[in-house]
C-alpha cells in the first residue's frame, strides 16, 4: 500500500476569515463561557469570560490597532508566552486583515532578527522589558519594524482607548473584505536542520484544520452532556498552540491559558482548572509519568509504582488485541491487579491532571508505542498524529475509538498520502499551506500570499528537487507541476515532507525518521536513530539522546540526564546530590559505576529492538542539558542534530577511540552481562 487518502468532513470555509466565528457567537449566544481567566478572587482560581465580552475586546483592541497605524495586509509579530492578551491580540488583527507573525518567547536577537527581516514586519507585541531590549538589539539597517507595544506596560488598555474615535464600522468594513485565501499567520519551521522558514498560512488552512478536528474528534472533548474545556500550555508561536486556540474558539470549547509550561507550574494549574481534554507533545507525557514515579519513590512506592505501570501496558496490549480481533482481552487475573492498582495508582495519576480528563491528543512528534499504551492502561486514551508547520497542524489522526499506539493514524479527512518508492511521505489536502515566504532580499512578492520564486524545483526544508520520477512522487514518470508557485514546495499539491514511513495494511502511517537524519555508517548499513532515541528517552533519569555513527564503523549516542530524577535516583542511594562516594560498601561499586551501569541497562533494552548493526555500541553520558540558550535545542524542545554533532565532536571521537568495550565481545562476556540485566542481545 503506497497511497490513502480519507474523504473530507468539514465544508471548507468560503467566505470571511477566522474573526468571524467569534462575532457569530456572541452574535447569538453572547453569555456563552468562551474563555477563563485567571482570578484570584474566583472561588477556583479561574473568572469566566463571555462570547459578549471577549467580543468587545476583540473589537475594542481592533480600533486601536487602526487607530495606531495598522492596515490590512501588515505584518504584526507576537513575542509572548501562551497567555489571554495572545488570543486578543490574534483576533482583533485578523480581524482587520492583519497577518500574525508568532515568535517564541525564548528566541534569541539572532533568529528575531531572521524573522523580522524576512517576513518584512512592521509592528512587534512583546510581553515585558526583556523582550523590548531582544527587540532592540535585533533591529538593524533592514528593519521595517515602526511600533513596538508592551504587555505589561498595560498597552492593551491604551490601545483600546486611543480606538475609542474610532467606530464599530471601521473594524467591520475590514473584517468583511477578509476572504478565506488571505493570509492569516507566517508561521516559522523549527529550524533543526537550518534556517526557520516562514510557512504561508491562510484562513482557509487553520479553518479546514480546525473545522475537520472538531467534526470528527469533538466528541471526545468531554464526557455527554459535559462541557469541554481546555488549558493551553503549548507555545502559540508554534502551529500546533496556534490550532489548539483557533480550535477552541470555533468549536465552543472554553479556553484557559497557562504561560509557564514547567511541570512545577502547569500540574497546579491543570488541578484548579480541571479540564475535561488535554492536547500535549510526548514530552509532557513523559513528564507526567516521571512526576508521579518521583512522588512515589519519596512515599517509598516506586516498587508498587512500576509494578502499577507493568500493569497499564499490558492491560492495554490486551485490550488492543482484542479490538484488533487477534486475542481475547486480558485475563481475570489481569483485570484484578489492574481494578487494585486503579484504586491505588492510577486515579492519582489522572488526579494530577484534574480529574476530568480521559482522552488527550499528541503531537510535535511521534508518540512512543509504549507511552501510548502505559496512559490507555491508566485511563487516558492519547490519541497521536503528524503534521508539519507546511500542515497548518496534523495531516494524519488516530480515528475515533479505533486507536492504533506506534501509528500516527489515517490522512486527516479531505486529506491523502502517498508513499515515494524511497518511503518519503507526500501528502495534500486543504491544510496544506500556500507556500514558502520569500525571505531573500531583493526578490518581488508573489501575490497576496507572499510566497515567491525561491527557485523552480526547491522542495521542502530548501532541498533542491529533481522530476516527479519513479520514487520521487505520486505522479510517476512526469514532472511536477508547480501549481502554487516556483518554490513554494508544492507539486500538484503534493508537499513532500522529508520523513519517512510506511502504511501498515489497513492503512495506518508509521513514521520511522527524518531523511536528513538516517545515518549511514561505514559499513553502508541505514540507521533511523528516532525509534532508539525515544525509547531512551523513555527511561526516568535519560533527559535527551543522539545517535550517531555517519560514516563510522558502528553506533553510538550522546545522552543527558534529568536533573530532578537523578538528585532523587542519588539520593535514594545515599549520594550527595552532587554526586560523590557516599553510600554504599567500599568493595561495591562506585556511584559512577552504578549510574553508568543504569544507563547500559536502559540501552541494552532499547537495542532489543534493532538488529545488532543498528544498536548502540558506545555512549556517553554528558555533564548538562542541551539547550536553547547553547543553540543546541529549537524554541519547539527539538535537537539541534548537526549543531549538537558539532559542538560535541571530541566527545564522539573518543567513543570511537575507545573502541566497542561498552558492549561484550566474547560469549562467556555476553552471558556473565546478561545475567546482570547489563545485555539484552
Amino acid at each position: 500500500m503506497r497511497d490513502i487518502s480519507v474523504p473530507a468532513l468539514a465544508a471548507p470555509l468560503r467566505t470571511g476569515g477566522l474573526a468571524d466565528s467569534v462575532f457569530d457567537t456572541a452574535a447569538h449566544q453572547p453569555d456563552f463561557a468562551q474563555l477563563a481567566r485567571r482570578d484570584d478572587r474566583a472561588p477556583d482560581g479561574w473568572l469566566e469570560v463571555t462570547a459578549g465580552e471577549f467580543r468587545d475586546e476583540v473589537m475594542a483592541l481592533a480600533r486601536g490597532l487602526l487607530a495606531d497605524g495598522i492596515r490590512p495586509g501588515a505584518r504584526v509579530a507576537l513575542m509572548s508566552r501562551t497567555r489571554y492578551e495572545w488570543t486578543l491580540f490574534s483576533y482583533a488583527l485578523w480581524a482587520i486583515g492583519g497577518e500574525l507573525v508568532p515568535v517564541y518567547p525564548t528566541a534569541s536577537a539572532e533568529q528575531l532578527r531572521c524573522i523580522l527581516n524576512g517576513a518584512k514586519v512592521t509592528a512587534i507585541v512583546v510581553e515585558h522589558e526583556a523582550h523590548a531590549m531582544t527587540v532592540a538589539e535585533a533591529c538593524d539597517a533592514r528593519s521595517r519594524l515602526r511600533r513596538l507595544w508592551q504587555l505589561d506596560l498595560d498597552c492593551v488598555q491604551r490601545l483600546m482607548e486611543e480606538g475609542t474615535r474610532l467606530t464599530d464600522a471601521d473594524v467591520h468594513r475590514l473584517r468583511h473584505a477578509v476572504a478565506p485565501g488571505s493570509t492569516a499567520a507566517i508561521v516559522h519551521t523549527s529550524g533543526t536542520t537550518g534556517r526557520p522558514r516562514g510557512c504561508v498560512i491562510t484562513h482557509a488552512n487553520l479553518a479546514a484544520e480546525c473545522d475537520t478536528l472538531y467534526a470528527g474528534w469533538g466528541g471526545l472533548l468531554a464526557p455527554p452532556g459535559e462541557r469541554p474545556s481546555l488549558l493551553a500550555f503549548l507555545p502559540f508561536a508554534h502551529v500546533y498552540g496556534l490550532v489548539v486556540q483557533v480550535a477552541c474558539l470555533r468549536g465552543g470549547v472554553k479556553l484557559a491559558h497557562q504561560p509557564d509550561p514547567s511541570s512545577e507550574e502547569l500540574l497546579p494549574a491543570l488541578a484548579s482548572f480541571r479540564p475535561t481534554f488535554l492536547f500535549a507533545v510526548p514530552h509532557v507525557f513523559e513528564k507526567i509519568c516521571a512526576r508521579a514515579r518521583l512522588a512515589a519513590e519519596r512515599a517509598g512506592r516506586r516498587r508498587m509504582f512500576d509494578a502499577a505501570m507493568t500493569v497499564a501496558v499490558r492491560y492495554a496490549e490486551a485490550q488492543a488485541a482484542e479490538a484488533r480481533g487477534t486475542g481475547r482481552g486480558p485475563d481475570p487475573f489481569l483485570r484484578a491487579r489492574h481494578a487494585l492498582y486503579e484504586r491505588l495508582v492510577y486515579s492519582r495519576i489522572r488526579d494530577l491532571l484534574g480529574g476530568r480528563v480521559r482522552t488527550a491528543v499528541s503531537g510535535g512528534s511521534p508518540l512512543l508505542r509504549e507511552l501510548g499504551l502505559l496512559f490507555a492502561g491508566i485511563g487516558i486514551t492519547v490519541y497521536d498524529g503528524y503534521g508539519l508547520t507546511e500542515t497548518s497542524g496534523a495531516i494524519t489522526a488516530q480515528p475515533p475509538g479505533q486507536v492504533r499506539f506506534g501509528t500516527v493514524g489515517l490522512p486527516l479527512p479531505g486529506s491523502a498520502i502517498h508513499l515515494a518508492l524511497d518511503g518519503e511521505v507526500w501528502v495534500r489536502g486543504p491544510v496544506v499551506f500556500a507556500g514558502y515566504l520569500d525571505d531573500e532580499e531583493g526578490d518581488g512578492g508573489g501575490g497576496g500570499s507572499g510566497v515567491t520564486g525561491a527557485g523552480a524545483g526547491a522542495g521542502p526544508n530548501g532541498r533542491h528537487r529533481r522530476g516527479a520520477g519513479p520514487g520521487n512522487g505520486p505522479s510517476p514518470g512526469t514532472a511536477p507541476s508547480t501549481a502554487h508557485g516556483p518554490g513554494s514546495g508544492l507539486y500538484d499539491g503534493w508537499l513532500p515532507t522529508g520523513d519517512l514511513g510506511h502504511l501498515d495494511d489497513d492503512g495506518y502511517l508509521v513514521i520511522t525518521g527524518r531523511k536528513k537524519d538516517i545515518i549511514i555508517t561505514s559499513n553502508g548499513k541505514s540507521v533511523a536513530p528516532q525509534g532508539l532515541e525515544q525509547r531512551l528517552c523513555a527511561h526516568p533519569l535519560i533527559s535527551q539522546c543522539v545517535v550517531v555513527g555517519d560514516n563510522r564503523p558502528y553506533v553510538t549516542a550522546l545522552i543527558t540526564l534529568d536533573p530532578e530524577a537523578l538528585a532523587q535516583w542519588r539520593k535514594l542511594r545515599g549520594e550527595p546530590e552532587e554526586g560523590g562516594t557516599g553510600g554504599g560498601a567500599a568493595s561495591g561499586p562506585s556511584p559512577e559505576e552504578q549510574l553508568q551501569a543504569e544507563v547500559r541497562r536502559a540501552v541494552a533494552r532499547a537495542n532489543a529492538s534493532v538488529s545488532r548493526a543498528e544498536s548502540i555500541r558506545a555512549f556517553r553520558i554528558l555533564p548538562g542539558e542541551f539547550s536553547q540558550q547553547s543553540g543546541l535545542v529549537t524554541p519547539s524542545m527539538k535537537l539541534r542534530r548537526a549543531a549538537i554533532v558539532r559542538a560535541y565532536a571530541a566527545e564522539i571521537d573518543a567513543l570511537y577511540a575507545q573502541g566497542e568495550r561498552q558492549e561484550p565481545e566474547t560469549r562467556k562476556e555476553r552471558r556473565r552481562w546478561a545475567a546482570a540485566g547489563l545485555y539484552a542481545r
